[in-house]
């Protein structure tokens, strides 16, 4: 009886972790980037695949984020979930915007069931 109420507790674990997903990402900071602006929302920031060309920008750094599935059970990383991650790392800089956002595609890694890379700069606007 003990033995089957572990397996049932087991295979919960293992089906609720099915739905985890887990990123990494890496920052390049700007040279060129002045004084570090506060933290913003990351809801607030502007996710766009083209160059902004009505406003003046200074360039923060360049982002990278891979976001990997946990098990083969869940669904593959979404354009969506990097695009959250992006905003994230972005909000960190004091970015505005995050600009020139390209994806890679999803496929298996050594230590994910699946992944999605996003490249992009954020930027904050110059009045």
């Amino acid at each position: 009886m003990k033995m089957r109420i572990m397996s049932a507790a087991i295979a919960v674990l293992l089906a609720v972790s099915g739905c985890a997903t887990w990123s990494t990402a890496t920052v390049k900071p700007a040279a060129t980037a002045t004084t570090p602006a506060a933290q913003k929302d990351p809801a607030s920031i502007i996710v766009t695949k083209d160059d902004i060309t009505d406003r003046p920008y200074e360039v923060l750094g360049d982002i990278n984020v891979t976001v990997n599935k946990t098990t083969i059970f869940h669904s593959d990383p979404t354009e969506a979930l990097v695009d959250a991650n992006l905003r994230e790392e972005a909000a960190k800089l004091g970015a505005d915007a995050v600009i020139l956002v390209r994806y890679g595609t999803v496929g298996i890694a050594f230590m994910s069931w699946g992944s999605l890379d996003g490249n992009s700069r954020a930027v904050r606007f110059v009045n």
